[in-house]
């Protein structure tokens, strides 16, 4: 890309929609040893997601893992996750980015597309690490759309986003955690266009997402950490079939021993002969 005759690379980004950091970036590879103490952070964290890099250090000692915190608080923040206790200072999302109040406290969510919402999460491979984003309907818990990326950028999550309104509609309400990415100005404008109202968890509340959160440790505990994915490819490859099977086969207990599709369809299907009766 900088060796291009006519654009500056200032061009080129502008024009692709990339910060111009990004392409002097110059990715490192990851220790095993890292990758390793990445993949038992991550499951202590589905376990006890109220740890921060403090306790994190002190369960780790508690393996036989003799480790520092700076080097905890380093892995952590690659990871993209950190402790979700209501202190001061646990998260700081963009200071220039509109933050939107909860709207989903005493709502009762009664049918498909009525409330939608996102998040993302860290996925382990044999040599490496990527991120996965998903949007779920949040009455049915049906996977509306995903993408993989080997950065925590925005444009993954626009991506997913913009596929889960091509393929199926329109949703209500719109909630996701107060991240970069989702507070991120070209993410929120392809909501407000739409006229979807915009909710977004308080700091450390992650029970407000907490059916994404569900989500995420079946999704590793079922597919993720039973398989050593190679490259982004196998990864890609086998967390696509697991949302196809999640959604299509895999009965959930809240459904009444339905699967997710099989729910959203049939509220879909009701809503539009309510409105055709009326």
């Amino acid at each position: 890309m900088r060796e291009h005759e006519k654009l500056s690379v200032r061009r080129q980004c502008e024009l692709i929609g990339l910060a111009r950091s990004t392409a002097y970036y110059q990715s490192f590879e990851t220790s095993d040893a890292d990758l390793a103490l990445m993949r038992l952070l991550d499951e202590e964290y589905l376990r006890h997601p109220f740890k921060g890099s403090r306790k994190m250090r002190e369960w780790l000692l508690d393996q036989g893992l003799d480790v520092n915190r700076k080097r905890v608080q380093r892995l952590m923040r690659l990871m993209g996750i950190c402790g979700l206790n209501p202190t001061r200072s646990t998260s700081k999302p963009h200071p220039g980015h509109k933050k939107y109040p909860y709207l989903l406290r005493n709502v009762t969510v009664s049918r498909a597309n009525q409330v939608w919402a996102t998040d993302i999460t860290y996925i382990p491979m044999a040599h490496g690490f990527v991120y996965v984003v998903a949007i779920i309907d949040w009455y049915s818990r049906m996977v509306l759309s995903w993408r993989l990326s080997n950065t925590l950028d925005t444009s993954f999550c626009i991506e997913a986003l913009n596929e889960a309104l091509a393929k199926w509609g329109t949703p209500e309400i719109f909630n996701s955690d107060q991240g970069v990415q989702f507070t991120a100005d070209d993410f929120t404008k392809v909501l407000l266009d739409k006229g979807i109202q915009i909710s977004m968890d308080g700091k450390g509340c992650w029970r407000d997402n907490v059916f994404v959160e569900r989500l995420w440790r079946s999704l590793k505990y079922e597919e993720v950490y039973l398989h050593a994915y190679d490259d982004l490819s196998e990864a890609r490859c086998g967390i696509g079939n697991y949302f196809g099977w999640f959604n299509d086969e895999r009965a959930h207990q809240a459904l009444g021993y339905s699967v997710p599709s099989a729910v959203y369809f049939a509220s879909l299907a009701e809503s539009n002969r309510i409105k055709i009766a009326a």
